[in-house]
């Protein structure tokens, strides 16, 4: 089943990280420094690769999809989705594209993050789930 432009919505959204690109990339691509913001993962950093993340909180639900392109300490693009559990949104894995672009300033990063092919009624939903987040990457890395 494929969404049409009006069924589907996208998520963007930027923020400045008090750390250098290299090293905010580096929370998106090594297992350890992601389940510092995000959750325990299993990362496969090349296109093509696995991400598949258990999310700190709730009822712990698993996102689960591929890396599509990674320029380092530029840019990463996954697709998203869950897996099925019980209190997960329903975007099924690969519904979705999460696309990151970092740019340096002074010794800082801009990190501007869109999320593309959401079903239009949990554009809301992931919209607040991606703040959060990103409010903890920026805690975790810019420390």
């Amino acid at each position: 089943m494929t969404m049409g432009a009006a069924e589907s919505r996208t998520v963007e959204q930027t923020v400045r990280i008090r750390a250098r690109p290299e090293t905010v990339w580096r929370y998106f691509t090594d297992p350890g420094r992601l389940a510092r913001w995000w959750g325990e993962a299993e990362v496969d950093a090349r296109p093509g690769g696995v991400l598949r993340v258990r999310m700190l909180d709730g009822p712990r639900p698993v996102m689960r999809g591929r890396f599509t392109e990674l320029v380092p300490h530029e840019r990463i693009a996954f697709t998203f989705g869950w897996e099925a559990t019980p209190g997960a949104p329903d975007i099924p894995p690969g519904a979705s594209l999460v696309e990151i672009t970092l740019a340096a300033d002074g010794d800082a990063t801009v990190l501007t993050l869109r999320h593309s092919g959401l079903p239009f009624h949990l554009h809301d939903e992931t919209g607040a789930g991606w703040a959060h987040l990103l409010r903890l990457l920026g805690a975790a890395s810019g420390s």
